[in-house]
């Protein structure tokens, strides 16, 4: 088991990439805080993987969520040593100009603001404890931007770059940070990415990556599982781009 003995937290937990990866590393052996903003989800993914998780309900864009979630885990597990961000949301695919303030400020709130409260709140118990790691779900649109989804793509590059910024701060603690960018993968986001989800959209989209498919939660989950385990001891500020292709 290659998370033996770990105690994980993943946020956005209850579907898509974040139950994927929830269950992953409960399978190699971690125990894992389900965290997502819909409880009735996270309970479920938790009591489908069993004793070795829990479910809480936590609004990432909002302090006080972030830090109960993170204090219940260490009360409940009596540790804490990885936490894979992955909570996020996308504003849908149209033209840039006809996107509200309101969608702006919650797709920078849930993607980007996330990552800087998680932090805040999780950096001084991985200093006490010797060292953790921090995964960042980023994506390809952040790297290589697709049309119609601006403001998306702008969050997921801050979150790739703030992801190597903390790596660099955090190494004399050795806290490990990385980041995975999936490419478009089947959640149920897809159909926000591509603006509607008919055949044809799906066939664009697997067309532009090389390997003709879409991303799964378990292709993701894979990355995760070797960014956050021992194997990757001397991986930081990586953005690793899981994505068929695409970015080439």
């Amino acid at each position: 088991m290659r998370l033996k003995d770990k105690v994980a937290l993943v946020t956005g937990a209850g579907q898509g990439f974040g139950q994927g990866i929830a269950e992953t590393f409960a399978r190699e052996g971690a125990k894992v805080a389900v965290v997502d903003l819909d409880l009735d989800k996270a309970k479920a993914v938790a009591k489908a993987i069993g004793r070795r998780a829990f479910a809480i309900r936590a609004d990432v864009s909002k302090a006080r969520d972030v830090e109960r979630m993170v204090a219940a885990t260490i009360t409940r597990f009596g540790d804490l040593g990885i936490i894979v961000n992955n909570a996020g949301i996308s504003h849908r695919n149209r033209p840039l100009i006809e996107v509200t303030e309101a969608e702006f400020d919650r797709v920078f709130a849930v993607n980007v603001k996330s990552i800087f409260l998680t932090t805040q709140a999780v950096v001084p118990h991985f200093r006490q404890r010797g060292g953790g790691v921090i995964c960042n779900i980023g994506s390809t649109a952040g790297i290589r931007p697709r049309p119609g989804l601006t403001w998306y793509n702008a969050s997921k590059g801050a979150v790739n770059l703030v992801s190597k910024s903390l790596a660099v701060e955090l190494a004399p603690d050795r806290i490990r940070v990385v980041a995975i960018a999936p490419v478009a993968g089947e959640t149920p986001l897809l159909a926000t990415f591509m603006g509607e989800d008919t055949p044809e959209k799906r066939a664009q989209f697997r067309a532009s990556i090389p390997l003709g498919r879409l991303s799964t939660p378990q292709d993701i989950a894979n990355a995760c599982l070797f960014v956050c385990s021992d194997e990757a001891a001397m991986v930081t500020g990586a953005v690793l781009e899981v994505d068929g292709g695409r970015c080439i």
